[in-house]
């Protein structure tokens, strides 16, 4: 029983470790996004 116990909450934490790895490379890669664009613009704007 304490064995069946301890194996979920390892489960989820490694869950929310790939999902922490997700939101980062989502974050980075929106902003990167973000910061490409405005360059556009100024150039563009230029």
């Amino acid at each position: 029983m304490s064995h069946a116990r301890k194996k979920p909450p390892v489960m989820k934490t490694k869950q929310k470790e790939e999902v922490n790895k997700k939101a980062l490379i989502w974050i980075g890669s929106v902003f990167v996004v973000i910061v490409a664009v405005m360059a556009v613009l100024l150039i563009v704007d230029q």
